[in-house]
């Protein structure tokens, strides 16, 4: 028997299987099994084997968005109005067969654009170049799903299933909780919270579907049978995710007041270049950016090219080490201005974290 029928056959079972208290256990151990096998038909035995022609693109600028959808959605109209880059276009399906890269200039940041060759149903169990295009996707800072605003939910609802079965969690947290394996002791369960799903039994059951017997579980929220599998499998990709819908000019103003309360959607029209400025915006707001202008002594600061980090990895040091690992050594104080400090400027160590536009001049040591 196949992966692929081993898969259907557990899912089948899942699908069969009651939901109640009896039975968490059994579907907590369905759940972990189907992760595993999800790990086999990703990661197939002996190797790495050989990736896609044209899907090995070199990471350049300060984040990576990919445009995931399915064939004929407008993923290359819009890659060609955003970035000028002439990604094959044509009204029949499956044009682009490679991951097409543009680069666009927004805010001061570099921002690389992967156009995605067509995402087709089954694309996580190795139909079509599937694994090849989501393996890309899982390298974005951010997913834009294009979908087309005449047949949305179902190709919603697909994309996201064939994303989850890689292991790519959209617009979702890490789970919190803490999981360290031991050599003796047994299952160690300690939950700050409420559970409303999890008991010591179920995560023995799922952690002896792994093999391991001794560990410390600490759950600090109220978590799921998925939540526990996600931290023990730890390959994961949590990334945020814009649902555009494209192709606006088919449809009625009211429609189009409707779409606009979805939560995480950006209505567009590749086509007549419509709504691209909220779309940009939007695009800021999801990749959480921060934009740290230099001062070089005794001159104005340079506000033409500012140096772009991650917020969360803005510290100073996450600064100069952008720069040049060397910077540190000679590192002595850094000086600041902006809305991350009292006094403007204020002099500050390594760890201090630097807020969007700060503007920072380095000492160093004598």
């Amino acid at each position: 028997m196949g992966i692929l029928e081993k898969i259907a056959e557990i899912e089948a079972e899942m699908a069969r299987t009651q939901r109640n208290k009896a039975t968490m256990g059994h579907l907590g151990l369905l759940k972990a099994r189907l992760a595993k096998l999800r790990r086999e038909l990703i990661t197939p035995k002996g190797g790495g084997g050989a990736t896609g022609e044209g899907f090995d693109v070199a990471k350049t600028g300060d984040a990576r968005i990919g445009f995931v959808g399915f064939p004929s959605v407008g993923k290359s109209t819009l890659l060609s109005n955003l970035a000028g880059v002439y990604s094959e276009v044509a009204a029949y399906e499956f044009t682009t067969l490679t991951t097409v890269p543009g680069v666009i200039r927004y805010k001061g940041a570099k921002i690389q654009l992967l156009d995605l060759p067509g995402i087709i149903e089954g694309a996580k169990d190795g139909k079509g170049r599937g694994r090849q295009v989501i393996a890309v996707a899982r390298t974005c800072s951010l997913i834009l799903i294009v979908l087309d605003v005449l047949k949305p939910l179902q190709h919603k609802k697909i994309i996201e299933r064939e994303l989850e079965g890689f292991g790519i969690r959209l617009n979702k947290k890490p789970p919190n909780i803490a999981f360290r394996k031991k050599d003796k002791g047994g299952i160690n369960l300690t939950a700050t919270c409420a559970q409303s799903q999890l008991d010591l039994d179920t995560v023995k059951t799922i952690l002896s579907e792994y093999k391991i017997h001794n560990a410390d579980v600490t759950l600090r929220a109220d978590s799921t049978a998925d939540d526990l599998i996600d931290v023990i499998e730890g390959n994961r990709s949590f990334i945020p995710c814009i649902y555009v819908l494209n192709k606006i000019d088919q449809i009625s103003i009211p429609e189009l007041d409707v779409i606009y309360k979805i939560p995480h959607c950006v209505p567009i029209s590749a086509h007549h270049k419509w709504n691209f400025d909220d779309l940009l915006e939007k695009i800021w707001e999801y990749l959480n950016l921060v934009r740290i202008y230099t001062k070089p002594k005794g001159q104005l600061p340079d506000y033409e090219s500012p140096v772009v980090l991650k917020n969360g990895q803005s510290s100073v040091e996450d600064f100069c080490n952008n720069l040049h690992k060397a910077i540190m050594k000679e590192f002595k104080y850094a000086l600041v201005w902006g809305s991350s400090v009292k006094h403007n400027p204020q002099k500050v160590g390594k760890e201090h974290t630097l807020d969007d536009e700060d503007v920072i001049q380095i000492v160093k040591k004598i």
